[in-house]
């Protein structure tokens, strides 16, 4: 109803206006080393706080995009889950002991499957602008805008996702040797990237019939603490592109076909990992817009207004730039170096988790 609409609103722009709290990677994991009914209950009533502020302001962010974006069907459905999300939150009585620690810590594991498809949902909306600019020519093709608010945008739900599956990770009885909630203290980055490229090798067989080999260079004893959904989400990424490159450059010529090339370098400062590949490279002129949201190689990208269930191996032209946020969230970086006419090598900087202080975004 109309009073209890105004009322949410309200209570959206009140909460969207306090200031959020960053929790540093260290404390996550000092913190969820002890997973004690104290310390479940202590980390739910952080959430209870925080999550409607986080919430709140990116619901706030959807009301109001350039060029109308706002308006687009798509984008009204993320920010009704958005609302809704804060409804749940806001509206759930205050936890105060280990029964409703459970039922809360339910409830925020419903929101984080609630929200699964806001990025392709989101970059429906994003398309469905871009069409609608071409055919009419009526708004600035400058996306500079809206590139920094799915930046925000992303980088939050990264954080908010990051909070909740913590906190709900922590509940695991039976958690593997040196795993904290989602946090891997020993994780081995050859691993995931022996994981990461036997996934998109799946997805590279299912879509051309073959795939090129993978090469993985580093030592396979070396681990450092990280995500590792996190790191797989990544290497599948940039695989996957180099795959599409090699098996769209070769797939008419009787030439051998050249592997894909993963190297893991364990530096004092950063762990750095480089996919290669020779799949002909990327266009100076196109190097900019690697990064920008919905700009993509594909020949033919798949049809934006039913977003396929399965991962297909290019089309959106969000890859790359949410790779790149995942990076970043820890402090790390994702660098794309091209030679046309030869190939491309990305290079994925990580930073050594359990040195960092600083307040996670």
């Amino acid at each position: 109803s109309e009073p209890v609409a105004r009322a949410v609103a309200e209570e959206v722009g009140r909460w969207g206006s306090m200031k959020q709290t960053g929790v540093s990677l260290r404390y996550m994991m000092e913190f969820g080393s002890r997973p004690t009914e104290r310390n479940l209950l202590l980390s739910a009533q952080f959430l209870q706080k925080e999550l409607p502020i986080r919430i709140a302001r990116r619901a706030l962010e959807l009301e109001s995009l350039p060029f109308g974006l706002s308006r687009k069907p798509a984008i009204l459905k993320v920010r009704d889950w958005y609302l809704d999300s804060f409804r749940d939150i806001r509206y759930f009585p205050e936890v105060r002991n280990r029964n409703d620690e459970l039922a809360f810590t339910q409830m925020i594991k419903m929101i984080k499957v609630r929200h699964n498809n806001v990025v392709p949902t989101m970059a429906l909306g994003v398309q469905q602008l871009k069409n609608e600019q071409y055919r009419t020519r009526k708004i600035p093709t400058a996306f500079d805008e809206i590139h920094e608010f799915l930046d925000r945008f992303y980088m939050s739900r990264i954080g908010i996702r990051m909070l909740i599956g913590q906190h709900v990770a922590l509940h695991d009885p039976d958690p593997e040797p040196g795993v904290i909630g989602l946090i891997n203290t020993e994780l081995s980055p050859i691993q995931v990237a022996q994981a990461a490229s036997e996934d998109a090798r799946s997805i590279c067989l299912r879509e051309y019939g073959s795939a090129p080999e993978i090469d993985i260079y580093g030592d396979p004893t070396f681990t450092f603490p990280y995500v590792s959904s996190h790191l797989h989400l990544m290497l599948f990424e940039l695989v996957k592109n180099s795959l599409r490159a090699v098996q769209e450059r070769y797939m008419n010529s009787d030439k051998d076909v050249p592997p894909v090339r993963i190297i893991v370098a364990d530096g004092a400062e950063d762990v750095t990992i480089k996919v290669s590949d020779e799949g002909g490279g990327i266009p100076r002129s196109g190097l900019p817009r690697i990064f920008t949201y919905l700009y993509s190689t594909a020949k033919n990208p798949p049809d934006m207004d039913c977003p396929s269930e399965g991962v297909t191996m290019a089309g959106y032209g969000y890859g790359l730039p949410i790779s790149r946020l995942y990076a970043r969230y820890f402090g790390g970086d994702l660098q794309i170096i091209s030679m046309e006419g030869y190939g491309t090598d990305a290079y994925l900087h990580l930073s050594r988790l359990g040195d960092s202080e600083e307040p996670l975004p």
